[in-house]
């Protein structure tokens, strides 16, 4: 069971990782899946950021070289099709300048740069599908 704040209430969820950054939550009775992206969790395609006070609660749920220094790479949080590519290979990027936008179930994300850096690879193109977890993105 977790504790957390939503919006200033108080909150006990039970949490599980059925995959690699994606947590699956009941929520005072509901379920609901939620994907790690970053320092924020996509649940209904909606971004939320957060704040944990125990990161070592989450860190099995994250891939090696997330950390802050060294390259970073963005994944795709869920299945789904690439609609557009906000960067080009060599490009500088802001932290949380937007990078990729894929397309799933029926709404767009906008999946943003983990850090301020040059981009070095680029592995997908538009029109090309994804799934969970998938590489699309890194950042130096």
């Amino acid at each position: 069971m977790l504790s957390c704040l939503v919006d200033g209430k108080a909150l006990t969820a039970d949490a599980r990782f059925p995959e690699r950054g994606v947590l699956s939550l009941i929520v005072e009775g509901r379920q609901y899946r939620a994907v790690l992206d970053g320092d924020a969790v996509i649940i209904a395609g909606q971004r939320h950021e957060f704040s944990i006070e125990d990161p070592r609660s989450l860190r099995g749920g994250r891939g090696a070289g997330d950390g802050a220094t060294g390259p970073r790479t963005v994944k795709a949080p869920m299945p789904g099709r690439v609609v557009r590519v906000l960067v080009a290979v060599g490009d500088e990027v802001a932290e949380t300048q937007g990078v990729i936008v894929i397309e799933a179930m029926k709404m767009q994300n906008e999946l943003k740069s983990p850090k301020a850096g040059r981009v070095v690879k680029i592995a997908v193109a538009v029109d090309g599908t994804v799934g969970s977890g998938d590489a699309l993105v890194i950042i130096e």
